[in-house]
Formats: structure tokens, C-alpha cells, sequence
């Protein structure tokens, strides 16, 4: 499910995953909306392998102040990298946080595009994912990872 307030992406959401967001009586279906076409036009080629950075203009409507911190951190690790919710809490400069870190990390409105698929455990273990383990698997292959 993509969501945008007419010029940025503001949701991408797997179907059923664990925090979508609640329907609105106000929103409107407009799968032509420009952003949504250059997103999956975008995700297209990433998941071939072709593209690793997305241009598509997106922002957080939005999440606490903490959580956006999170996510504008999660947004600074490049393909083929990953980094753990315990680099991410003293990226933040909050290295206590570690579990709101976690919390944050799976609340993130902007699956793929905001790369939470690449933050992992410290010890190199997969976590949580909001498409679940098996795609998260999937899409760190798509990026050169194997687990």
C-alpha cells in the first residue's frame, strides 16, 4: 500500500504487517499520482538489481520526534550496508535507547525506501522485519547479503 499527500510518498506498507496504518474516511484511491508512478517504476528497478538509491521525494507525516530521528538515521545507511539497532541508537546519540531504537525501527512508515530491511542484530542476526523474515531475506539477497 503506497500513501502520499499528493507530492511526496509519505507510506509504503506490506499487506498485513503488523503496523499499517488505520483507513481514513478522507483518503482518496489515485494509483496515477506521479510519485506513486516514479516509486514503482523505481522499486521496479531496484528489485532487478538495476538501481540503489531512490530519488522519489518522500517525507514523514508522521511519528514522534525520536522515531523521525530514527528513521532520517535508517535513511543514511547505503546499499549493500547494514547496521544494527545499536549502531542506530549512538548514531542518534540516544546509546541507551537501544530498545526504542527497535521500537522506532519497526514503526518506520516507509518500508524499503527507508532501508529498515538493513538494520540487524548486533551479532549479524536477522530481527524483526515488517514483511516478515522470509522477504527481508529476499531483499538483503537482492543486495548482495546472503543469510
Amino acid at each position: 500500500m503506497l500513501l502520499s499527500d499528493g507530492k511526496h510518498l509519505t507510506g509504503f506498507y506490506f499487506v498485513g504487517q503488523k503496523y499499517e496504518p488505520t483507513n481514513s474516511e478522507d483518503w482518496q484511491e489515485k494509483a496515477d499520482l506521479p510519485v506513486f508512478k516514479q516509486f514503482t517504476a523505481e522499486l521496479d528497478e531496484y528489485l532487478a538489481g538495476v538501481r540503489h538509491v531512490f530519488e522519489t521525494p518522500y517525507h514523514f507525516p508522521a511519528g514522534t520526534p525520536f522515531q523521525q530521528k530514527v528513521w532520517r538515521a535508517i535513511a543514511k545507511v547505503p546499499y549493500g550496508k547494514t547496521s544494527s539497532y545499536l549502531q542506530l541508537a549512538h548514531d542518534i546519540k540516544s546509546p541507551t535507547s537501544v530498545r526504542a531504537v527497535g521500537g522506532a525501527v519497526g514503526k518506520n512508515p516507509l518500508s524499503i525506501i527507508v532501508p529498515c530491511h538493513r538494520i540487524i542484530g548486533s551479532d549479524g542476526s536477522l530481527t524483526g522485519f515488517a514483511g516478515g523474515l522470509g522477504l527481508k531475506k529476499k531483499i538483503l539477497a537482492i543486495e548482495g547479503f546472503s543469510t
